[in-house]
């Protein structure tokens, strides 16, 4: 199995994914309502200053070694925090909060589809699920919805601290590729 991390094996990344999964973490399970009296909106210092500023700042310091693609994500997520954090406690009707989570849902995509290593993807993906989802539930007012929602943001914070902690106790990173059936070789 390959150990290396294929895009961003540096200090950036990791600190970027372990600030990424813990807000995704403690967000998610706020949606769940699977531990009594915890919110999503108890994670609110959480998320403005691990998952706002901290992601932010490392995404800077993507940009500054040149790594567009991790600035550019951890820049664009730790600004969803951030604003996500300032503006929880305001009064927002469902459809202003649906769209802020929909136009943040399309970023999430963005990055997904931009490609980079398998972890990546999947932390994107998964949150792209979950933000769409919990649109949805907003649009709607369905708060079943809005826990599978929080449940996909959950899973997107545990592959997010998994890449992180491979990253750092060189673990595998990347699945292996299996040929196509038995008897098939790959040639070239």
């Amino acid at each position: 199995m390959d150990n290396d991390v294929s895009a961003g094996n540096t200090t950036t990344t990791i600190v970027g994914r372990l600030a990424l999964g813990i807000t995704l973490l403690a967000f998610g399970l706020g949606n769940t309502d699977v531990l009594d009296g915890v919110t999503a909106a108890d994670a609110v210092s959480l998320a403005h200053y691990v998952g706002g500023v901290a992601l932010f700042v490392a995404g800077l310091f993507a940009f500054r070694d040149r790594d567009a693609a991790t600035g550019t994500a951890f820049s664009a997520l730790g600004a969803l925090w951030f604003t996500w954090a300032v503006s929880v406690g305001g009064q927002v009707s469902d459809n202003a909060a649906g769209l802020f989570l929909l136009l943040f849902a399309l970023v999430a995509l963005s990055l997904t589809l931009a490609g980079g290593d398998q972890l990546g993807q999947g932390i994107y993906g998964l949150f792209f699920v979950s933000l769409l989802l919990l649109a949805i539930a907003r649009f709607a007012d369905n708060d079943g919805l809005g826990k599978v929602g929080g449940w996909f943001a959950v899973a997107a914070g545990a592959v997010a601290w998994y890449a992180a902690t491979a990253a750092l106790a060189h673990w595998p990173t990347v699945l292996p590729r299996r040929a196509a059936g038995r008897g098939v070789t790959a040639t070239g």
